[in-house]
This record gives C-alpha cells, structure tokens and sequence, in this order.
C-alpha cells in the first residue's frame, strides 16, 4: 500500500508524509523539514531496511557479508561526493507527520514502484523513499561523460514502495519512442528516467573555431546527455548550474551603482 502523503506549495514544494507505525522513510541530508515528535530519527551509515532484509548465511559469515555490501555502498556514495549517511524516520505509537522538499524552488514527483522496473535519478534529485526501495549508485555514459563528470553519476532505485524526487523549476515528461527513438538532452536539465532507457553523453560538433567559441563563452553545449529507447524520461526547465551562474553574476552588484543609481539611488555619505 502506497505511503500517504500530501504535496504542498507551487514555486517551492514540499511533501508531507502520514507513517503509521512501524512504517519507515529514509533521505538524503538537508531534504528533510519538520516532524511530530512521534516520528523518531536516526542517523545510519548506508540505506538500510530493504538491505537489511536480503538473507544472509547465519554467524560470522552472514555479519562479515552483510558488512562488506554495507562497504561497497558507502564507497560508491563517496565516489559520486554524496554524503555516506542516510536520515531513517519511523513512526511510533501511532500515525506521524514528516515533511522533506528539494533544495532549490521546483516541483516534485511521487513514484510508486511494483517491483517490475526501475528508475535512474540525477544524483541531487532524491529527496526520501520508504524503507522497501533498494538505493544503488551507477556510473553510466560514455567516456566524455566520464572525463568532463556531467550527468555519469546517477542513482538507482528499485523494489516495491514510494519514493520522490524534486527537480528546479517545471518538470518535462518525454518518451524518446515518441521522437524517433532518441533525444538529446542538455545534462544539467535530466532529473530521472526509467530503467528501459539507455543513456550516455555525446560530444555534438567537431572542434572548430565556431564550437571552441561556445565552449568558451556559451559554458555546457558541447556534451549532450543521449536518451534511447521507449520511456519516461523527466527533464526540468532550470539547470542548477544555471542557476548557480545566475547568482555568482548578481554577486556583489549594488543598483547604486546601475542604471537607476543616479536618478533613486540614496546618498552614503
């Protein structure tokens, strides 16, 4: 049975789930919100439950196995420069509230997985899932992809339960299928994308003066994130280095000093 749960906001959303007791969700740091006191939170190394329940041989054995895929987790969380600890929620002695959001104002998107398929997340997107997902990390894309780190490191999510993303700006629903089988896509703007699709990065262009140009002055343009085969692929409409670029460039600006500064500037003297 799917959590329960409530989307709130517009420009900035947030979700807020009903546990019942027992029940269990885990996030990334800095996506969670608020609580009721009823929900207790714990700190653990590696994702947790769905892990948890793999079976394992009894005795030294069992503990060294579990302990080595722990291991591995925490290594491919360090790899792709995500924090090795994930925030565990619980709900006790009755229904409780917690709240997550994303970290930059956007939307968010709710899955329910059956255990049929999967989906790839772009690596700031997760924002909290029932214990029952399984989290993995994936290095995925071609050897550009690799060399200039955009859009190789991704997280995989599978098994039977919810879990949600959130994504800067508006979210935009394709299927590749649709557009003669593949589509290419600026990496900043992929949030997620189902299991069914292939994905890598290709350089666009040969260098020349023209590209040289834009790589200089245009910033991304040369690689472009490729998506094939048939279905859902979720792009948002701000990159978060666009963002990014947006503030450094507003950085220390003061409209004193712009063009209203003489005629509705104030005095400092």
């Amino acid at each position: 049975m799917a959590l329960a749960h409530k989307i709130q906001g517009e420009s900035m959303q947030m979700i807020i789930f009903q546990l019942d007791e027992g029940q269990r969700v885990y996030c990334e740091a800095g996506k969670f919100l608020w609580k009721t006191v009823n929900v207790s939170m714990e700190t653990r190394l590696g994702k947790g439950d769905a892990a948890d329940q793999a079976p394992s041989a009894p005795g030294m054995g069992g503990l060294l196995n579990k302990a080595l895929k722990t291991g591995v987790e925490m290594g491919k969380r360090h790899l792709a420069g995500e924090s090795m600890a994930f925030q565990h929620f619980t709900a006790t002695g009755g229904s409780g509230l917690v709240s997550f959001a994303g970290v930059l104002p956007g939307h968010m998107r709710v899955f329910e997985l059956d255990g049929t398929n999967g989906w790839y997340a772009e690596k700031d997107a997760f924002v909290a899932a029932e214990s029952t997902i399984n989290f993995d990390i994936e290095f995925q894309g071609s050897k550009t992809g690799r060399k200039g780190g955009e859009g190789f490191v991704l997280e995989k999510f599978t098994g039977v339960g919810t879990f949600v993303i959130a994504g800067a700006g508006n979210f935009i629903e394709l299927n590749p299928a649709k557009y003669g089988g593949r589509i290419q896509v600026d990496t900043g703007c992929v949030v997620a994308f189902q299991d069914s699709i292939a994905y890598g990065i290709e350089r666009i262009g040969g260098l020349n003066a023209q590209t040289m140009v834009a790589g200089m002055f245009g910033g991304e343009g040369l690689n472009l994130a490729t998506l094939e085969g048939d279905g859902t692929v979720i792009l948002q409409s701000m990159t978060y280095d666009g963002m990014a670029n947006a503030l450094f460039a507003r950085r220390g600006q003061d409209d004193n000093q712009g063009l209203t500064g003489g005629i509705f500037g104030t005095s400092k003297g």
